[in-house]
């Protein structure tokens, strides 16, 4: 928790949610691996700070949509949806089990800001003011999954579009894809971000 309090201000509530979902993934990571067993012990740093770290970029305003794509135990989409209580967050993953857990645990959490499906992300028939992941699939794949899923009605500080958190050497992977690329380490000054980036991508260059 720590870790969160250096570099976010966050109330009471927030306090005690994330220390719920802690507790919450702990648990879970015994009945099925949401998250890598080795990993469990740098939850707030690896997997909670990570996800995050898109509100060092953007603030999402009250009532945008936000589609975290590829969900899996929960990550991006549950510390986000902790962070932004106004903001409508849709976490899918086509694997039955994973959105079985992230269920429980938001609903332990007692968030009122999540819904979730087990599908496909090409399957999906809504459309979102943004969509989020970690690292799902290469940006060339992941971007053509996503096409015709970003509204093109405008109201945050960025338009709509995508914010994928990656990590490595991204220059073969951005080749030819229009982006702006956000260094973690300019915001979080742990070596374990290092390596660790943002890709956003406006609607616009997904048409």
């Amino acid at each position: 928790m720590q870790i969160l309090e250096k570099y976010f201000k966050l109330s009471k509530t927030q306090k005690q949610q994330f220390l719920l979902l802690e507790k919450e993934c702990k648990y879970w990571n015994t009945q099925i691996n949401i998250i890598s067993r080795k990993d469990i012990h740098k939850l707030y740093q690896n997997h909670i700070l990570h996800s995050l770290a898109i509100s060092k970029i953007i603030q999402f305003k009250a009532n945008s949509k936000v589609l975290d794509a590829g969900t899996g135990g929960g990550f991006p989409g549950i510390p986000l949806a902790i962070l932004f209580p106004k903001v409508n967050f849709f976490l899918v993953d086509s694997i039955k089990k994973k959105i079985k857990v992230v269920n429980e645990i938001y609903k332990s959490i007692g968030l009122k800001n999540i819904q979730t499906s087990h599908s496909r992300i090409e399957d999906l028939n809504d459309s979102f003011d943004f969509i989020v992941s970690r690292a799902v699939a290469k940006m060339s794949t992941f971007n053509n999954l996503v096409v015709g899923k970003l509204s093109n009605k405008n109201f945050n500080n960025f338009n709509n579009g995508i914010f994928c958190l990656k990590g490595g050497d991204l220059s073969n992977e951005l080749k030819g894809i229009n982006h702006k690329l956000f260094e973690i380490s300019d915001f979080f000054n742990e070596d374990y971000f290092i390596t660790k980036k943002i890709i956003y991508i406006n609607y616009k260059n997904l048409i």
